[in-house]
C-alpha cells in the first residue's frame, strides 16, 4: 500500500511538472518571437541597440514636436495681422432721398486694427470715406459715426 501511494504522488508530481514544463515552453516560445518581431525592424540585432535607437527616436520625434508647436504659435501671431473681421452696413443718412444706398464696411483684422469704409449717396454726388479703426475703437483723426460703430460690432460678433 505504500508503495501504491508513493507511485501515485511520483505521477501527480512528473504530471505537475510536465503541465508546468509545457506552461514554460509555451510562455518562452511566445517571448522568443516577440523579440524576433522586435529587432527583425532593426539593423542592430540586439536589444539593448534596439532600446537605444528608439529612445533616439522618441527625443528626435519630442523636439519635432516642439518645433512644430512653435511653428504653430508663429502662425497665429502672423495670422493675426490678416483681414478677418468684415462687418458691412446698408443705411439712408438723408430723408430727401429713396432706398438705402448708402453703406458702411469695415475691415478689420485678428487685433481689431483696419478701416471702415462709408460711402453716402445722395441724389447728386456719392461721397466715400475712410477711417482708420484701432483696436475696435477709432483712431486719430476723424470720429466715427453711428453706422460706422455698428458695422464694427458686427465684424466683431462675426469673430466671437
Amino acid at each position: 500500500m505504500f508503495d501504491f501511494i508513493n507511485q501515485n504522488v511520483i505521477i501527480i508530481a512528473v504530471s505537475f511538472l510536465l503541465v508546468w514544463l509545457l506552461l514554460l515552453t509555451f510562455f518562452l516560445i511566445k517571448t522568443i518571437i516577440h523579440y524576433r518581431r522586435l529587432v527583425s525592424k532593426s539593423k542592430k540585432k540586439d536589444l539593448k541597440n534596439l532600446l537605444d535607437e528608439i529612445l533616439t527616436k522618441i527625443d528626435e520625434q519630442e523636439k519635432r514636436a516642439q518645433e512644430l508647436k512653435q511653428a504653430s504659435k508663429d502662425l497665429e501671431q502672423k495670422n493675426l495681422k490678416n483681414l478677418q473681421n468684415i462687418g458691412f452696413l446698408r443705411f439712408n443718412p438723408f430723408s430727401d432721398t429713396g432706398g438705402d444706398q448708402s453703406f458702411v464696411l469695415s475691415m478689420l483684422d485678428g487685433e481689431e486694427n483696419g478701416i471702415v469704409l462709408s460711402s453716402l449717396h445722395s441724389r447728386g454726388v456719392t461721397r466715400v470715406y475712410a477711417k482708420e479703426v484701432k483696436k475696435g475703437k477709432e483712431g486719430q483723426g476723424f470720429k466715427l459715426s453711428k453706422e460706422e460703430k455698428e458695422a464694427i460690432q458686427k465684424a466683431l460678433k462675426k469673430r466671437r
